[in-house]
């Protein structure tokens, strides 16, 4: 399936409010529709953010509930968890949702850096460890997110230590605030980190939105889009819905002459556990 492209939409993030962009969907109703849309038009995963009733980011286990209900009776998306977007959260409350709910795919924020040089990003050791295990307990395949390359490095222990499985798959996350900036120079270099056997995919924050998704589909990668990384859909234009941004992946992928991975195809892809 060389030629199969996955594309993950990101719909909600932690941060972009309808202030942003009034596309933004906010509560469980709205993202669950989204999702339901962003398949539609070819999404294989979608990423997914919880807010609470003023809009900020919660790790709410009950909203996470309720909105992969929604969506799991509308269609058969892949559904990737995070396991961060609220600041004060805590170890537990960011890891109770994979408990119970047990999605096949959760986000694993491979380390610690500053943001927007105002607050920490903390992903602890002992909460990477404890994260870890929580997955391979409950068969939830981590999407290592790379913030720097420092992070691919952790990755590389924690795999040495059994707490990653291989093969991992890995986000890499260009121009975050605090991070590696969204450049193709930095994303060969990252890709070129990764261990053997990997899967990977990319994305770009803002104006390297574009760029980053490109060079993602040149070097064979797979890519993820969505409001949670960039509410424009070009300079000065917002994007009408996160279905928008997909569908112009899905051009992308085709002029590219390759194929866009159904969500059975991305789990054939990542090696998804199966599901009773």
């Amino acid at each position: 399936m060389n030629d199969k492209v996955i594309i993950t939409v990101a719909t909600t993030g932690a941060f972009p409010t309808k202030e942003h962009n009034p596309a933004v969907p906010m509560t469980p109703e709205e993202i669950a529709q989204d999702v339901y849309e962003c398949w539609q038009a070819g999404a294989a995963i979608a990423h997914l953010h919880m807010r609470d009733d003023n809009g900020l980011g919660t790790m709410d286990k009950a909203r996470f509930k309720k909105t992969v209900e929604l969506i799991k009776q509308k269609c058969d998306i892949v559904l990737n968890l995070t396991t961060s977007g609220d600041l004060n959260a805590t170890d537990e409350t960011r890891m109770e949702h994979l408990i119970e709910l047990k999605p096949e795919m959760g986000s694993y924020d491979c380390g610690t850096m500053n943001w927007a040089h105002s607050t920490v990003f903390m992903n602890h050791p002992a909460f990477l460890e404890k994260l870890g295990q929580v997955m391979i307990d409950n068969q939830v395949k981590p999407e290592i997110e790379i913030f720097d390359a420092g992070m691919i490095y952790n990755s590389l222990y924690y795999m040495k230590k059994g707490i990653i499985q291989a093969p991992a798959h890995y986000q890499f996350v260009l121009g975050a605030p605090g991070g590696s900036t969204a450049t193709v120079e930095n994303l060969v270099y990252l890709k070129s980190q990764l261990p053997a056997g990997s899967t990977w995919s990319a994305l770009g924050i803002g104006q390297g939105h574009i760029p980053i998704m490109l060079a993602a589909l040149a070097l064979g990668g797979h890519i993820r889009v969505g409001l949670e990384d960039n509410v424009f859909y070009a300079k000065g234009r917002l994007a009408k819905s996160n279905a928008e941004l997909v569908e112009r992946a899905v051009r992308l992928v085709k002029e590219a002459n390759k194929e866009v991975a159904s969500p059975d195809e991305a789990r054939a892809i990542l090696q998804l556990k199966a599901r009773v």
